[in-house]
């Protein structure tokens, strides 16, 4: 199973960007998709997971920004970011939860490369 994600880049305070992941490989079904970010010296942080029903959960400091949505035929998951701030760069990584494969019984999670947004102010 493989992550691939997109979207990030340079954008100034105020603008908004659009990341986008897709799993791809022989998966049977993922629990759940979401987004997480890092930044140089801390743990990776939560920032929106959406499960397949539709059920999402936010870090507080972004749900009023950020929108998490998901396409489960596509396994891609989205994150559309607004009024994006200098605190916001980071890394962000797509991560695939309890993902089952052809074949296997067991669930396993995964991680994306992750790609770079960075805020000017």
């Amino acid at each position: 199973v493989q992550l691939v994600e997109s979207g990030g880049g340079l954008v100034q305070a105020g603008g908004s960007l659009r990341l986008s992941c897709t799993a791809s490989g022989y998966i049977n079904s993922i629990y759940a998709m979401g987004w997480y970010r890092q930044t140089p010296g801390k743990h990776r942080e939560l920032v929106a997971t959406i499960a397949t029903g539709g059920s999402t959960n936010y870090a507080d400091s972004m749900k009023d920004r950020f929108t998490i949505s998901r396409d489960n035929a596509k396994n891609t998951v989205y994150l559309q970011m607004n009024n994006l701030r200098p605190e916001d760069t980071a890394v962000y990584y797509c991560n695939a939860e309890r993902v089952v494969v052809a074949g296997s019984p067991h669930e396993y999670d995964y991680w994306g490369q992750g790609t770079q947004v960075t805020v000017s102010s």
